[in-house]
C-alpha cells in the first residue's frame, strides 16, 4: 500500500510503498477513506515533539473495515468507522472509572516488540504513530481504536470527528462543562478552535469571542458561531476581551499550543473563571502565571482529546451534524490526495485552512 513516510524532523514526508500485516487477535484492518491533516502532526514534523523515524504519521481518519482478526465481535467487514487516538484497554483504573482517554495500559492494545510489526518497509519496522498511522491507504489497529458509525455519515466529514472536532467540542462540553449563558474566549481559530467555538454555541454560551491574527480565520469564526472577534495582530487581545466583558470571561480556551497564548488565556478570565489549554505546548516550555491571581479562584486546566469517551461522544457529534447543529461541511477548507500532504502542512502554517482532508476514494 502507499503511505506518507516521516523520515525525521524538518524533512518532507515521502510517498512510498510499504507493507501492512494481516489482523491478529483483537485487530482490525481498515481501508482509509479520508484523513484530516491536523496541527498535532505538524508539531512532530517540526521537531517540537520528539518522534524517531521512520514512521507513518496521521491520527484523524475514517474508513471502511476490510478484515477483522480473532475475537473481534464489535465490528465486521463493511462497517464504517472513525479511528481515534484514544485507544483504550478497557480494564485499567482510568478506563474503569470512566476516563478511557487517559488509559494507562495502551501497551495491551499494541503488539509486543518481538512480534512481527504491523507496518514495515523493505522488511524493516515502521513506527505506528498514535497507534493509528492514518496517512496510508490502510490502517491496522486494535479494535478499541475504532467506533462504528452509521453508513449515512459522509466519511470525509466523519474523519474530522476523529480528532479536531472531538478535541475542541469535548474541551467545552466534557472538560470545562460550561453553563448556558456564560461568556467564552477562544484563542486560535484553526480546526480545533473552530470546534471549541461550535461547542460553546451548542452549550448555549451567550458571548463567544474568537481571537486570532489572521483576518480570514476570524471571518470563518463568525460563520461558526463567534459573536465577537479580536484581531491579535493589531489589537491588545486582553484589553479588548476585558472591555467587552466588563473584566473577563467565564471560560477561555487555548487552541494553538503557544506558551504566550496559554498565559493570555488564563489572564483573560474574570475571578472564578476557568481556562482550558487544548494546544500542544512544545516539550520543555513552562507556562508562567501571576501567583496572586490564583487567589481569585481562577482555574487552569489541561485536556486530553477533549476528555472523550469516543464510542459515546462521536455518535452524538454525528447526530449534531445531521441535525444541523454542528457544521462540519464548512470546516473542510480543502481536499487533496495523499501526495498533497506536505502542501497541506504548508497551508496550515500560513493560516489558510481550518482543515485539509486527504481523500483515498
Amino acid at each position: 500500500m502507499k503511505a506518507a513516510v516521516f523520515q525525521g524532523p524538518n524533512q518532507p514526508l515521502t510517498i512510498e510503498e510499504v507493507q501492512i500485516d494481516d489482523p491478529r487477535e483483537h485487530e482490525v484492518l481498515v481501508r482509509t477513506a479520508a484523513t484530516g491533516v491536523c496541527h498535532s502532526d505538524l508539531h512532530f514534523v517540526e521537531g517540537l515533539y520528539p518522534l524517531p523515524g521512520p514512521a507513518i504519521l496521521g491520527h484523524e481518519a475514517a474508513g471502511v473495515v476490510e478484515k477483522v482478526g480473532k475475537a473481534v465481535t464489535y465490528l465486521k467487514p463493511g462497517d464504517h468507522v472513525i479511528a481515534c487516538t484514544s485507544v483504550f484497554c478497557g480494564y485499567c483504573e482510568d478506563c474503569m472509572s470512566g476516563h478511557p482517554n487517559r488509559c494507562t495500559n495502551r501497551a495491551a492494545t499494541q503488539r509486543a516488540k518481538d512480534d512481527k510489526p504491523r507496518l514495515s518497509r523493505k522488511g524493516q519496522p515502521l513506527r505506528q504513530f498514535a497507534d493509528l498511522s492514518t496517512y496510508a491507504e490502510k490502517m491496522l489497529v486494535h479494535e478499541n481504536a475504532l467506533v462504528k458509525i452509521i453508513d449515512e455519515m459522509p466519511l470525509d466529514r466523519a474523519a474530522l470527528i476523529g480528532c479536531g472536532v472531538t478535541t475542541g467540542v469535548g474541551a467545552v462540553l466534557n472538560t470545562a462543562k460550561i453553563e448556558p449563558g456564560t461568556t467564552v474566549a477562544v484563542f486560535g481559530c484553526g480546526g480545533v478552535g473552530i470546534s471549541a467555538i461550535q461547542g460553546a454555541r451548542i452549550a448555549g454560551a451567550r458571548r463567544i469571542i474568537a481571537v486570532d491574527q489572521f483576518e480570514n480565520k476570524l471571518a470563518m469564526a463568525k460563520r461558526f458561531g463567534a459573536t465577537d472577534t479580536v484581531d491579535a495582530s493589531s489589537t491588545d487581545a486582553l484589553k479588548a476581551i476585558r472591555d467587552m466583558t466588563d473584566g473577563g470571561v467565564d471560560y477561555a480556551f487555548e487552541a494553538v499550543g503557544l506558551k504566550k497564548l496559554a498565559e493570555q488565556c488564563f489572564d483573560s478570565l474574570k475571578p472564578g473563571g476557568t481556562a482550558v489549554i487544548i494546544g500542544m505546548i512544545p516539550v520543555g516550555q513552562k507556562v508562567e502565571l501571576d501567583g496572586p491571581r490564583l487567589l481569585t479562584e481562577r482555574t487552569l486546566k489541561g485536556t486530553m482529546m477533549g476528555g472523550n469517551r469516543f464510542r459515546i461522544d462521536m455518535p452524538r457529534y454525528i447526530d449534531f451534524y445531521l441535525q444541523g447543529r454542528l457544521n462540519l461541511d464548512d470546516m473542510v477548507s480543502k481536499r487533496g490526495r495523499l501526495e498533497d500532504v506536505n502542501d497541506a502542512f504548508a497551508s496550515m502554517k500560513r493560516g489558510e485552512v481550518a482543515r485539509t482532508v486527504l481523500m483515498f476514494d
